[in-house]
């Protein structure tokens, strides 16, 4: 490996966010100090480079959006996509899978927002270290110490405060930096690119001094030598300061919080510093763990190494105009290269590679290997999907799956004339292909297409894009609830078939059904006779699968739990027999028992003013939400609640009809419950 790139200066970061926070501008300005871009675009104007689409500023899919590099001094910065829509949390999901650290953006007016809180809570499931960097210093109401306050109580973390702001609002000047104990004032001519390095100003002096104490007593506290130096009195170096932020960081003992102004490019370039000097490489992380495929309760390690067995996870597939269906993975441990077959565990598939992209500067590099640590794009994998593990042939393994929200909001779809559906369900297939909470199938009694979402903006989008990237122009029903099935009471049935003449078939099973709530569906095998043939068995319990696909009013069924207790073995049996004799058990099971009607509940995030609260509340009321409480966020009000998806339909609408277009909300899938309707 050149001296760029080697794997101790690689960072694999995600930028996280609340929409609205300032994520694009701030990626905007990385990409344009570091030299990638070399006119700065506005999203509110529509230019900037990665710009959103006209549908509630989404993104455009292109082929810089997985990843995209930056270069600074002798570092390369892989930039992952997380979008700061709820409606598209499977983008922030598989981001966090598989980068190494995060920055984190808040607005200093807005303090910590309801889809910061869900993108930080991910964060923390997925133990990802990240840094605070506190956007928009220059707007009315800025409050660089409150943010801070909002952090610690709301994530119960430490913040480690390494700037203070220069004045706030329309005063706002640029940064302290308190390791270094300097004035940095950004140059308006040069776009922010030249620093100005002064004294720091007589009347922030004081508070510098404040805060530079408390940030050595929490640095210090995470190192024992350099405490006894602190108690001791000696001095402490800059470099000592920044080793131990470094540690503290990656153990998340604490969150470095930095503060700045992107859209007035100011406070960027010491951000991407932190990023190089806080945040980990793929070697500050020692080993990944994963499961033996054939026993998925045996753990495995990999260190993430050349030297070990090759290791991988496909975390977004997108398709590209000029190399077709192109899959990003990131590699874990071990080296692959061009001509190599690998190994796909969940489909038990193996996988030629004819090709490997680097992602560099603003264009692809064709390279013929690439290693542990390191994102590149595979084009041309037919049996991988999101999610997936690719391993070595020889020594493989299984690493735990992305978990994505469940569609619940289906629309029909259809062209103008058949010659275009073809085209339309090979787009779909795509689509498909790349968003795992996307899906589409054929509703055999309507004989319609329907697509399903996690969102209303989640199928505008798809519609949108169907459009733009495919030029098919689909009509839509209304949105309609994606609703599901279950039971109230336990049962106890059988189920058999008996065919005789021509070819006797024979089967015969009892099976258990009862409610599991809030646990999906699960099908266990009780029968414990060793003697009985075990392709019977799994005969049957494909059967039970195939029968609680749908309910007994149509839907399909979750939260039951089938167990096959019984069964009886003659000359006869077949397994097809057995299969279908379970399907039947199961089916008039559901039928006798009481079906419950379920409905997704969504949990609603309203931010307004206070004189628009109580409409708001009483407006949700009659949409058959509960409030769960109030908070104060400066000078507005947080409504947190829940509603059922079927209320909330054009709510957007209404919400800013109540409030003159002020309030602003967010809405994210929460359970299903018995409808109340």
């Amino acid at each position: 490996m050149s001296e760029i790139g080697s794997k101790a200066q690689i960072r694999n970061i995600g930028i996280m966010a609340h929409i609205d926070a300032g994520k694009t501008t701030t990626t905007e300005r990385f990409l344009f100090y570091s030299g990638y871009i070399h006119k700065l675009g506005q999203v509110d104007e529509g230019t900037a480079f990665m710009d959103f689409m006209a549908q509630e500023k989404e993104r455009g899919i292109t082929i810089m959006s997985a990843v995209t590099p930056v270069e600074w001094k002798n570092h390369i910065i892989n930039i992952i996509d997380t979008p700061g829509h709820v409606d598209f949390t499977a983008e922030v999901q598989r981001s966090l899978r598989v980068l190494d650290g995060a920055v984190a953006v808040f607005c200093a007016v807005g303090g910590v927002q309801p889809q910061t809180e869900t993108v930080w809570n991910q964060a923390d499931s997925y133990n990802i270290p990240r840094i605070a960097y506190v956007n928009k210093m220059d707007r009315v109401g800025a409050d660089f110490y409150k943010v801070v306050n909002d952090i610690q109580e709301k994530f119960n973390v430490v913040p480690l405060i390494i700037e203070l702001p220069v004045g706030k609002e329309d005063k706002f000047e640029g940064v302290i930096d308190l390791i270094t104990m300097k004035s940095l004032l950004f140059d308006s001519e040069s776009f922010g690119a030249e620093i100005i390095e002064t004294d720091i100003p007589d009347e922030y002096s004081k508070i510098a001094e404040e805060y530079r104490e408390r940030m050595l007593e929490t640095v210090c506290e995470a190192n024992d030598e350099l405490l006894e130096k602190y108690l001791e009195g000696q001095t402490i170096t800059n470099e000592e300061i920044k080793k131990t932020i470094r540690f503290g960081t990656l153990n998340r003992k604490f969150v470095p919080v930095l503060c700045g102004s992107s859209l007035r490019n100011m406070g960027i370039q010491p951000l991407i510093e932190a990023v190089i000097d806080y945040l980990p490489s793929p070697l500050d992380l020692q080993e990944v763990k994963g499961y033996d495929t054939k026993n998925e309760d045996v753990e495995i390690t990999r260190k993430l190494n050349d030297s070990e067995a090759f290791s991988s996870l496909a975390f977004k597939i997108v398709t590209d105009p000029y190399v077709g269906k192109l899959t990003y993975i990131r590699i874990y441990s071990g080296v692959l290269k061009v001509g190599e077959v690998i190994y796909n565990p969940r489909t038990c598939k193996k996988e030629k590679i004819l090709k490997i992209l680097k992602m560099h500067a603003n264009k692809r590099d064709e390279v013929q290997e690439a290693s542990s640590g390191e994102i590149v794009a595979i084009p041309g994998l037919r049996f991988t999907t999101t999610g997936d593990t690719l391993c070595s042939v020889s020594q493989p393994i299984l690493f735990e799956k992305i978990t994505f929200a469940e569609p619940v909001i289906n629309q029909a779809i259809e062209v103008k004339n058949l010659s275009e559906q073809e085209k339309l369900i090979d787009a779909l297939q795509r689509l498909a292909e790349e968003d795992p909470t996307f899906i589409y199938k054929n509703d055999i009694e309507s004989g319609q297409l329907i697509i399903s979402g996690v969102g209303e903006l989640h199928l505008e989008i798809i519609i949108d894009r169907l459009l733009r990237e495919f030029g098919i122009a689909a009509k839509v029903g209304k949105p309609q609830v994606a609703y599901k099935e279950t039971i109230n009471t336990e049962i106890e049935h059988e189920g058999s078939f008996d065919r005789s003449g021509g070819k006797n078939m024979f089967g015969w099973v009892k099976i258990i059904i009862k409610p599991a709530p809030n646990k999906g569906i699960i099908i266990e095998n009780d029968i414990t006779d060793k003697k009985f043939p075990k392709e019977f068995i799994d005969a049957a319990l494909e059967g039970i699968k195939e029968a609680v696909k749908i309910g007994p009013n149509g839907y399909p069924m979750t939260d039951i739990e089938i167990r096959l207790i019984d069964s009886k073995y003659e000359d006869e049996s077949t397994d097809i027999a057995y299969k279908i004799a379970a399907s039947v058990a199961v089916k008039e099971a559901m039928r006798i028992s009481s079906s419950v009607l379920l409905e997704p509940i969504f949990m609603v995030d309203v931010i307004s003013p206070d004189e628009y609260t109580g409409d708001i509340i009483a407006d949700l009321n009659t949409r058959r939400g509960r409030i769960d409480g109030i908070e104060r966020i400066g000078a507005m009000q947080l409504i947190k609640g829940k509603a059922p998806l079927s209320e909330m339909f054009g709510y957007v609408t209404q919400l800013r009809s109540l409030s003159q277009g002020r309030a602003s909300y967010s809405m994210v899938f929460s359970h299903y419950e018995a409808t109340k309707k």
